[in-house]
């Protein structure tokens, strides 16, 4: 399902992958009924590639993750948090354009 660059975030790997990570770490929680969240999955599939040197972008899916889910509050799908040294610095709720994305993630790089 996800492109080369983009990760694949789970409960086991989001400790290492995402809170742990020394680059911004962009999470795209998501559920494969989600109509929205099958639209914004291209422009985090060009993001990752984009932002791969500078990023750790990825998905997670919150019906194989719900813990996660709950953890950090994610109530509507999709939610984009943006982490920085282990910590939500933003939360984007709905769709997004690709270039408003780009900009909220250069804000934090």
């Amino acid at each position: 399902m996800a492109a080369a660059h983009v990760k694949v975030f789970t409960s086991g790997n989001f400790q290492t992958e995402v809170l742990q990570s020394d680059k911004l770490a962009v999470v795209d929680f998501w559920a494969a009924w989600c109509g929205p969240c099958r639209m914004i999955a291209p422009i985090i599939e060009e993001l990752a590639e984009q932002y791969l040197d500078r990023a750790v972008i990825g998905k997670l899916n919150v019906d194989e993750n719900r813990q996660l889910a709950v953890d950090f509050g994610v109530m509507g799908i999709p939610t984009i948090l943006i982490f920085k040294g282990g910590k939500v610095v933003e939360r984007i709720v709905g769709y997004r354009q690709k270039k408003e994305l780009g900009e909220i993630i250069d804000r934090y790089l």
